[in-house]
């Protein structure tokens, strides 16, 4: 029996793309919309590679009304959306402060305004731990202050959840699950699919892998100063295909009305906490390749320390991220030698 029909923005970026195989995989029918700002066309021919299933797609910005009007209308039934269309580069936020602000919150809430009048049952909210700023104490449960953005990327995230918060309580009959994500990396275990950013990457781990590659001359650490063991920021970094696997859960708990609540909030991560010089141990442990690397200067909106307490998604959600950072690193590693197979990168 085919499930219900879900609309994913952003659907060819990186969590997206392995949100869609997990959905396909599960029986949802998808649709895509994706400005290909951040990603390409070529992605749907690795999700259909995977899961036998090219997804419906559309080009377009969601901050296009009218194009999402469309949308709705040549795709009816939606069910639930998954919102990943965000600009996401916490450096580059502080350079593009406004180019962030109108692409993330107009998306948002062009998407809210229309859900009623179509049908549309409930959002998944891609969030980020950014919401916490530098925290007091770690890990960080849902119940953790949300402090000062400490970039107009993690202000984004904040006003939001606001913004959902705000549209729920004035009676809109919608639900919301807001996920909040620590840092995704790794590649699909198929190797068809990856974080393929366009141009320079602002993330770490396809800098680092493509600095494994030659293709960049050294990997730059921001900072060994901190107050960690070895000095560097540390992330709790969870495998892209566990986070997608989350979204699955948090649509079914939507549609399905699991909880009485319309809106929920769930950490995604692994609970543990690793060093961005730990991080590049463990891809030269687990693949055998050198990363060459130089420490430089602290780099703006940084936090120094974050992980999550994910105590919440593993008992209320059903959810644990159980691949380990090896394995992890392994994917990277392969996604990065099939773009150099298919002569991409």
């Amino acid at each position: 029996m085919k499930k219900d029909r879900i609309l994913v923005t952003g659907g060819t970026g990186y969590i997206g793309s392995h949100t869609v195989v997990e959905l396909q995989q599960a029986g949802y029918s998808v649709v895509i919309i994706d400005n290909l700002s951040n990603s390409n066309r070529d992605v749907l021919d690795g999700i259909e590679r995977i899961t036998g299933i090219r997804p419906d797609f559309v080009e377009a910005d969601c901050t296009d009304m009218d194009a999402l009007k469309r949308l709705f209308a040549d795709y009816p039934g939606i069910k639930g959306i998954i919102n990943f269309a965000a600009s996401k580069a916490v450096g580059e936020s502080v350079q593009k402060p406004i180019l962030y602000y109108r692409n993330n919150l107009n998306t948002l809430m062009n998407l809210l305004e229309l859900m009623p009048d179509n049908g549309v049952k409930g959002i998944v909210f891609s969030s980020s731990c950014t919401v916490y700023g530098e925290p007091d104490v770690n890990p960080v449960t849902e119940q953790s202050p949300i402090k000062n953005a400490t970039s107009p990327y993690g202000n984004t995230k904040q006003i939001s959840e606001e913004i959902i918060t705000d549209v729920i309580a004035s009676g809109a009959p919608i639900k919301s699950v807001i996920l909040r994500y620590f840092n995704p990396v790794g590649a699909h275990p198929t190797a068809e699919i990856g974080e393929l950013p366009n141009g320079v990457p602002q993330n770490l781990i396809p800098y680092l892998t493509q600095t494994a590659m030659g293709i960049r001359k050294e990997l730059s650490v921001f900072g060994n100063d901190y107050n960690t063991p070895d000095g560097s920021c540390i992330r709790d970094y969870i495998n892209v295909v566990d986070l997608a696997k989350a979204h699955v859960l948090a649509v079914e708990r939507m549609l399905e009305d699991k909880s009485d609540d319309k809106i929920e909030i769930f950490n995604l991560g692994t609970g543990r906490g690793t060093s961005v010089l730990e991080l590049i141990n463990a891809f030269e442990t687990a693949t055998g390749v050198k990363v060459p690397h130089k420490i430089v200067g602290r780099r703006e909106g940084d936090i120094e320390k974050v992980w999550a307490n994910p105590d919440k998604a593993n008992n209320v959600l059903g959810w644990v991220a159980d691949s380990t950072l090896e394995d992890t690193m392994r994917s990277a590693w392969a996604w990065q030698c099939r773009l150099r197979e298919r002569g991409i990168m």
